[in-house]
């Protein structure tokens, strides 16, 4: 057993020892941890961060694409419950709704049932967004022919972003925001309902950090999700 200096991840002790089996051994907490695992998942937050797609970033260090993909999922996941705690108790400065539909989808007023429903919040220079459910709940409405009348009233208040706008002026923090999100969703080529929160979440921590800040962040985030599953 060879002893070896560096940092332990989970109590930041100086003193480790390198096992046979390539992990290291805190002297203080007696806890292990792979010095591989922790270089490929920084690496990867690297790849992350910089907008690389998990595509990208498996060619970029030879790993398998499934690997990444669920390490990217990981980081959205945990990305987002850090910003749900982040948001409690804060002073909101506006809020304006916004609906997503891509624009491949938006010639077809059928199509609006695809659309997702979030409000964007401003507050302490940063944007938090809530998803409304999403308006699949009108569809089988839609189809019976007796209430299409009303049903394209709603198609008409979709086309109307501002519908419950409390917002002070038209470019702001959160108009800045969707067009940040509108140039970042164009990259996944799709994104499935069911997963569309993750991706939205990943967008706002984007936009509310510079690219140095979010590699930090999610070192720490990933250093505590280390902690509480071991």
């Amino acid at each position: 057993m060879i002893e070896y200096f560096m940092e332990c991840i989970y109590c930041q002790h100086s003193k480790l020892y390198e096992l046979k089996s390539g992990q290291m051994k805190c002297a203080k907490c007696q806890r292990k941890f792979s010095p591989k695992k922790i270089k490929k998942d920084l690496q990867l937050i690297e790849c992350f961060c910089e907008n690389n797609t998990a595509n990208e970033a498996s060619k970029k260090f030879a790993l398998h694409y499934l690997t990444v993909k669920k390490r990217y999922s990981l980081f959205r996941s945990l990305i987002a419950n850090f910003l749900e705690n982040g948001y409690k108790d804060k002073t909101v400065l506006e809020y304006d709704e916004y609906i997503y539909l891509e624009k491949s989808k938006q010639k077809v007023k059928q199509n609006i049932f695809d659309g997702q429903n979030f409000l964007s919040f401003h507050y302490e220079n940063k944007i938090y967004n809530l998803l409304l459910p999403n308006l699949n709940r009108y569809k089988n409405q839609f189809l019976d022919e007796r209430t299409q009348e009303a049903h394209f009233k709603e198609f008409s208040k979709f086309m109307i972003h501002n519908k419950i706008s409390k917002t002070k002026k038209r470019d702001n923090l959160i108009t800045q925001f969707w067009l940040f999100f509108e140039d970042a969703i164009l990259k996944y080529k799709g994104v499935s309902s069911e997963n569309f929160f993750y991706y939205l979440k990943e967008i706002e921590f984007k936009f509310n950090y510079t690219k140095s800040q979010q590699h930090k962040l999610l070192t720490q985030i990933m250093q505590h999700h280390q902690l509480l599953t071991g």
